[in-house]
């Protein structure tokens, strides 16, 4: 798949990126901090590690929605945050199952965002 192999360079770029950032990514030193503090490495990578994740993401979901799209899921997101992130999740592995086929836009958000709604009312009534 193409866009697999643009998404690893690219998660190879920012992590060099942030290797850089960060004083040569683990290159024995412990960021001029004593020997007895060298242990925010571990922390560093794990953080490096969630932002490049965080930018993978989004850069999938620029790749996978439409401006007006992108601008609905974000004014949702101001309100509520867990079900954009849901919405955000279901495209993104709708996109690795190929069953995406062209960019999807405002409407189709609007959809899924009703789908969402139902199921989680339906699972507040069963409980």
């Amino acid at each position: 798949m193409d866009d697999d192999e643009d998404l690893k360079q690219l998660r190879a770029r920012r992590l060099a990126e942030l290797k850089a950032q960060s004083g040569g990514g683990g290159g024995g030193s412990s960021g001029g901090f004593p020997s007895g503090m060298g242990g925010s490495s571990k922390e560093d990578d794990e953080r490096a590690q969630r932002s490049q994740m965080e930018e993978m993401r989004r850069t999938m979901l620029t790749q996978i929605l439409d401006p007006q799209a992108r601008e609905r899921l974000s004014r949702v997101a101001m309100v509520k945050a867990e079900k954009a992130r849901a919405i955000e999740d279901m495209l993104i592995q709708m996109a690795r199952t190929g069953q995406l086929q062209s960019k999807v836009n405002e409407d189709r958000v609007i959809d899924l965002l009703g789908q969402l709604s139902e199921q989680t009312q339906t699972k507040t009534k069963i409980t």
